[in-house]
């Protein structure tokens, strides 16, 4: 899908810097970097997940173990 993406002059610059210092192309650092705060958001929200529904199950034994 075709995306127009607006960025701060100051972002902007900056993303011409990294390409061409890692020579790739301004796309792939975006996408690069879109794909891995997804991953780190997922993760972040499957871990919240599970402490909120697990935590409360275990929340009397993890109490006394911290007698």
């Amino acid at each position: 899908m075709a995306m127009t993406l607006r960025l701060p002059e100051e972002d902007s610059a900056a993303l011409a810097r990294i390409a061409e210092l890692q020579s790739r192309s301004q796309t792939d650092v975006i996408v690069t970097a879109l794909r891995e705060y997804i991953e780190r958001q997922s993760r972040t929200a499957l871990i919240e997940q599970v402490m909120d529904t697990q935590l409360p199950r275990y929340a009397e034994a993890l109490e006394r173990l911290g007698r």
